[in-house]
């Protein structure tokens, strides 16, 4: 029951948020703004009252989701752009190569925010996460049920976090 509470809460997002929004557009509207519920709050994630940001970024977690593998195919920061891209928060395809350079990217060139939050768990729904490491690093977007790139898991990343990434409402 919870779990259809919260797909019809979603279904009436999208369906308020209406058609493809062209890339400059936000689709958040202040004349409609509304402060969201304690029961709405907890599918939106710890820290959904505290930030507002382009409604978008929750439509690039579904594509990612959709589109997602059961396991990894090395590939997430393609996964995380094409959903980014797909979604129309992005105007442009991303150049940077490697997944640990996503949020630097995000933020110079497609106006993204870094928000202050150190566990990926308290990441708002949507959000993008860029993790270090080893090699290229990580990318990965926030959902309801966990973490979505090339592949979706309930558990964050491992790797040390470098920053959760929100795009502001414009």
């Amino acid at each position: 029951m919870h779990h259809l509470l919260k797909l019809s809460f979603l279904l009436c997002l999208l369906a308020i948020a209406g058609g493809p929004a062209r890339a400059g557009d936000s689709l958040y509207d202040r004349t409609t703004a509304r402060r969201i519920d304690p029961k709405q709050a907890t599918f939106f994630g710890p820290q959904a009252t505290r930030f507002k940001y382009d409604k978008r970024m929750l439509h690039a977690a579904q594509i990612a989701q959709a589109r997602a593998r059961t396991h990894s195919t090395y590939f997430c920061w393609r996964y995380v752009k094409d959903a980014l891209l797909a979604s129309n928060i992005l105007s442009t395809r991303p150049k940077s190569a490697y997944a640990r350079q996503a949020g630097e990217e995000l933020q110079r060139d497609f106006g993204f925010k870094k928000l202050n939050i150190r566990d990926p768990y308290q990441a708002p729904i949507g959000s993008v996460l860029v993790y270090g490491g080893r090699g290229a690093g990580h990318v990965e977007l926030r959902t309801a049920q966990g973490f979505v790139s090339d592949f979706i898991t309930p558990r964050a990343s491992p790797r040390p976090l470098l920053g959760v990434y929100i795009k502001p409402p414009a």
